[in-house]
């Protein structure tokens, strides 16, 4: 078995635990505000549904919130919305809002501006083959994007975690 650091191994630990089942109410509710009112052509089509996973993208006890959307509304040729959410209160605000992810999403070792770097895949939509992107905090966000500058391809083997596999449990939104 490899060595892992300490603190390494408290990050997996932290974050291999929180799962859909076990988010709390308000973060549907502040789903349903942020989203909107349904747009019923595409939700007859594939409803709004989501998965999350807490984790402490700052080591510092609080934990942020990366919540996968998908259906029709939320999803592409290239992929499906990602949001990085902070809590605010009883509620969250928006870190970031990134497009045309796919799963699996990875919470890296390596840090930015204080905040771990995240991996997810890109593929279709004309990117062929895929491949798993990294996005870093600037200080504000992460990318918009993960096909484009700053966002890149990953080099090498990075340590890290899946907290939204690509088999994550979907909840509703509406």
């Amino acid at each position: 078995m490899r060595h892992i650091a300490p603190a390494l191994l408290c990050f997996l630990f932290a974050t291999s635990f929180a799962t859909a089942q076990s988010q709390p109410d308000h973060l549907t509710e502040f789903l349903k505000k942020y989203l909107g009112e349904p747009y019923p052509p595409f939700e007859l089509e594939q409803a709004t549904r989501y998965s999350s996973v807490f984790v402490d993208l700052k080591d510092d006890r609080t934990k942020e919130v990366i919540v996968y959307l998908t259906g029709r509304g939320w999803c592409g040729s290239g992929g499906c919305r990602m949001l990085i959410l902070a809590p605010e209160g009883t509620s969250f605000k928006i870190i970031a809002e990134t497009t045309i992810t796919r799963l699996p999403i990875r919470v890296l070792a390596t840090k930015s501006n204080g905040w771990h770097d995240i991996t997810i895949m890109v593929a279709g939509g004309g990117i062929q083959p895929g491949y798993e992107a990294v996005l870093s905090f600037d200080g504000k966000t992460y990318p918009s994007n993960p096909s484009v500058p700053p966002a890149h391809p990953l080099a090498g083997k990075v340590r890290g975690v899946i907290v939204l596999p690509v088999t994550a449990e979907e909840g509703p939104v509406y």
